[in-house]
């Protein structure tokens, strides 16, 4: 099962939301196959973490290259983002 819900779907773009209720655990290390930038649809308190850096506050817009190794880190809200395809 997968940490969060895909809300919409299209060949550019994916809504997802990561709920306050998700266990850190399953917040895992991860690559994914393109670029992708992603936008933040409401204020949070979540993290993102790239390979190699500190973690940040997940705010505006993050570029991600393609295969690239990051995670998310959990807040206390749940999380809304828009994922830009590249």
């Amino acid at each position: 099962m997968k940490p969060y819900t895909d809300l919409e779907i299209t060949d550019s773009y994916i809504i997802r939301e990561f709920t306050e209720n998700i266990d850190p655990i399953e917040l895992m290390w991860h690559r994914d196959d393109e670029d992708r930038t992603i936008e933040i649809l409401e204020e949070t308190d979540w993290m993102i973490q790239l390979d190699n850096s500190l973690p940040i506050l997940l705010k505006g817009n993050i570029f991600i290259p393609r295969h690239e190794w990051h995670r998310v880190i959990k807040g206390q809200k749940n999380l809304l983002v828009k994922i830009n395809k590249s």
